[in-house]
């Protein structure tokens, strides 16, 4: 198979296998600029809510003490507090609006690649995965899983995360992604990249990647989506190698997957979101 090609390229160099593991804790590494981002603004927004518990509970402590029955027998008859109300109504929107204005930043950052320097189409299928690279030839091939019979003893940990045909994709490339699907929903997600995406008949989604040349590597996803009795087996697996290693690859894959039946994909016309989808 190409995707054993692939993995001799870059296995020597040391390249490390993003995948879960048992007890993880946390996000899994970060290997795209939108999953960093990701990450800092779930940890800053963990700083907000921590600092809104603590402070809840220092109220609930203070009224507990300071106003049972016991300190206070003779309760206050104040029933409005113009202040007190102007404070807890402006300051609950400000959070809010500082919550909101990283958020739809980030929101927008990761929507889609500004000038990609290539394409990779997704498909979704019960259940298997198909991948084209209109760039490169057309080429296209699917990714099925593979059974746990047939992984070394070393790798049955991967099962259910391998898969017998890679997607290969270059290192410090903008890379667009467009996702579709030949039968109902899925989604395709790899949470060192970032992206979880439906895939969704008749549609065309959008996405983009960049992984920079530090961190190649094998990086593993999942469907996310409940698609059918099959859904816990259409794993995802991503080889990032370097840009020679990307050539080399494609001219073996080109032989391999080559395709005779149908035209060349238009991306240019395809790539606007909401595109009537079709292989």
């Amino acid at each position: 198979m190409v995707a054993v090609f692939a993995v001799g390229l870059f296995s020597s160099a040391g390249a490390m296998a993003q995948q879960p593991h048992p007890w993880q804790m946390n996000f899994q590494k970060a290997a795209t600029p939108v999953m960093e981002e990701i990450i800092w603004f779930h940890n800053w927004l963990l700083v907000i809510e921590i600092a809104i518990v603590i402070l809840v509970l220092a109220l609930m402590l203070y009224i507990a003490i300071k106003f049972n029955a016991k300190a206070n027998p003779v309760p206050s008859k104040t029933t409005h507090n113009a202040p007190l109300e102007v404070i807890w109504t402006v300051v609950p929107i400000i959070i809010l609006v500082v919550i909101a204005v990283p958020s739809m930043k980030l929101l927008f950052f990761m929507d889609k690649a500004q000038d990609p320097e290539m394409t990779l189409k997704v498909i979704g299928n019960q259940w298997f995965w198909s991948y084209e690279y209109p760039d490169h030839g057309n080429f296209t091939f699917d990714a099925n899983l593979t059974q746990k019979e047939d992984l070394p003893d070393d790798k049955k940990s991967l099962y259910l995360l391998e898969v017998d045909n890679h997607v290969v994709l270059p290192a410090d490339t903008s890379i667009r992604l467009l996702f579709t699907a030949n039968d109902v929903l899925h989604n395709w997600a790899i949470p060192s990249f970032g992206v979880k995406m439906d895939t969704v008949p008749g549609r065309i989604n959008e996405a983009w990647i960049e992984v920079s040349s530090k961190h190649m590597g094998t990086y593993y996803g999942q469907c996310s989506e409940l698609c059918g009795v099959n859904h816990g087996y259409m794993p995802i697996a991503v080889d990032i190698v370097s840009k020679a290693e990307f050539a080399a690859w494609v001219e073996k894959a080109k032989e391999e997957f080559a395709r005779v039946d149908e035209p060349a994909v238009d991306v240019a016309r395809i790539g606007a979101r909401g595109t009537t989808a079709g292989r």
